[in-house]
């Protein structure tokens, strides 16, 4: 008798919203609301890692309320949205841990606690009920929760520039949602549905040409949220004005539910590929603009917000692909950049309680003065700018070996591209190294004690990028099923849609075939 794990599935955006709650009834208890919300991630952890092992012997389906697909609201987990949640647990646990340390060391007056954990909290189950959604509306539902909590936490102590950071932020944000739900509401009228499963099945029997638009219109709202260039002016002036683990947690994880919705939306309902060259025209324009800015700054925050726009580029490029092997880079690419970028943000949060500044011509001699900060630092930064045999190398050349096996002009100019990033990448943080660890200090830097509660949760992250290296092989090839899976398509809806809960006249049945000139791949639908 086989044991039915479908259980779980849900438990990654209950659990959180049902620990906002009690923090939130506990606002005059600040320790035992760390203590909720650190259970409660841990939690969520571990259901995590279960659903990825589970994950990878097919998708797990939950109809919530009973009422089942398409009629219901769905939460599917398959390898990418398993592989997905586990690495954004493990992040915002980390960054908890880091944030509740430095609130211990500011003082409690200085951290409004009592707001911080339960929107902390909305925060984690929007970003897993993005990752578990099988339809667009509740897609839309769990960017809207997290960025309701990402509005409070990015203003937290109400600052000027903070303000007028947040404000941007958040009008970017409204715009990107405006178009989503335009994008949904003309959707729903071409198909009747919103369920990604019967989507699959309904979206090719439509106009070729409403289709496009309607592509174009979800590209435009996840290009957004992803910081995919013209779309990324938004983000080097938002993020780095919030406290560092916010930063963190925002660089690390909002963009790359922007980029799981594209993975999700172009391989699911649009695999023809009529978009591919523009995509691929906006990665090369991602990772050039990107890493330019980033080459131009003198404060290390803003440098790595660039290079978080930048490194955008490369996921973009796996995804515009459109091959398996692409599918594979990007995911893999993903998971790096989660973790590293996480990871370089609490480390910079670190640098500035020590050195009082994240300036790079106000700081120097911090090799000497903190060399475990220096460490700490160098790691990451080098993992990002791809340096051998790191995980940010392995991705690279997954990527390169992807665009190469396409061979078309296009491909090859995105491996030129990619190369130039990466080493304009190298540059910039080098660059940093040099000034904020071996130049000479113009005055002498505050130096303050760096309290290991908050060492340890960035030494952590710092740590899990390492393992993606030691641990290449089997992540690689968990990501190889997870994009064999993407292009496939057919486990995915057969899951969600079983013989007993389609429509008439519709299969789960999903196979290539030409419907227009130029498709790689689209759903027939057996009479």
């Amino acid at each position: 008798m086989t044991t039915d794990w479908s259980w779980l599935v849900p438990l990654p955006v209950v659990l959180p919203l049902s620990g906002a709650g009690l923090t939130l009834a506990l606002a005059r208890r600040p320790r035992l609301q760390r203590i909720v919300t650190v259970t409660v991630l841990s939690l969520v952890l571990l259901i995590s890692a279960g659903l990825l092992v589970l994950a990878d012997a097919g998708p797990l389906v939950v109809d919530v309320g009973g009422w089942a697909a398409p009629v219901g609201i769905d939460l599917v987990v398959d390898r990418l949205s398993a592989l997905m949640l586990t690495v954004s647990s493990a992040v915002t646990l980390c960054v908890l841990l880091y944030s509740l340390a430095q609130g211990q060391q500011d003082g409690e007056d200085h951290a409004p606690i009592s707001i911080y954990h339960p929107t902390y909290l909305v925060l984690t189950a929007g970003v897993a009920n993005a990752f578990l959604s099988g339809d667009l509306f509740n897609i839309y539902v769990g960017f809207e929760i997290l960025l309701a909590a990402s509005y409070v936490l990015i203003t937290l102590s109400g600052t000027g520039e903070r303000i007028r950071a947040g404000t941007v932020y958040v009008i970017v944000a409204i715009l990107s949602s405006l178009l989503f739900l335009v994008a949904i509401g003309g959707i729903y009228a071409a198909t009747g549905t919103l369920n990604l499963a019967q989507l699959a099945i309904r979206l090719p029997e439509i106009d070729p040409g409403v289709r496009l638009v309607l592509q174009v219109l979800l590209l435009l709202a996840f290009g957004i949220k992803a910081a995919v260039f013209p779309l990324s002016a938004w983000l080097p002036d938002s993020y780095p004005t919030a406290p560092a683990p916010v930063t963190a947690v925002f660089a690390g994880l909002l963009t790359k539910v922007g980029v799981y919705a594209i993975i999700r939306t172009q391989s699911l309902l649009f695999p023809e590929g009529r978009v591919d060259d523009v995509l691929l025209w906006l990665a090369l324009a991602t990772m050039l603009v990107g890493i330019l800015g980033a080459v131009a700054q003198d404060d290390v925050k803003r440098l790595l917000s660039f290079t978080l726009v930048s490194h955008i580029g490369y996921m973009v490029f796996g995804i515009a692909l459109g091959t398996e092997t692409g599918w594979t880079a990007a995911i893999y690419y993903v998971v790096h950049h989660i973790t590293v970028q996480t990871a370089l943000f609490l480390v910079v949060g670190l640098i500035e309680r020590y050195g009082g500044t994240t300036s790079l011509d106000r700081l120097g001699g911090l090799a000497k003065l903190a060399p475990v900060l220096a460490v700490l630092f160098f790691v990451p930064a080098m993992n990002l700018a791809g340096i051998p045999p790191m995980s940010g190398f392995l991705g690279k050349v997954g990527l390169l070996e992807a665009g190469v096996e396409a061979a078309t002009p296009l491909a090859y100019a995105l491996v030129v591209g990619s190369v130039v990033t990466s080493l304009l990448t190298l540059y910039a943080l080098v660059k940093a190294w040099n000034k904020a660890f071996w130049q000479t200090p113009p005055e002498e830097l505050p130096g303050a004690t760096l309290p290991r509660s908050m060492t340890v949760p960035a030494g952590a992250l710092v740590a899990v990028g390492l393992a993606l290296t030691v641990f290449a092989g089997p992540l690689y090839s968990y990501t190889e099923r997870a994009a064999a899976t993407l292009i496939e398509r057919t486990p995915y809806v057969e899951a969600v849609l079983p013989d007993g809960m389609r429509g008439a006249g519709e299969s789960a049945d999903v196979a290539e075939t030409d419907d227009e000139p130029g498709s790689d791949a689209a759903v027939e639908v057996d009479p």
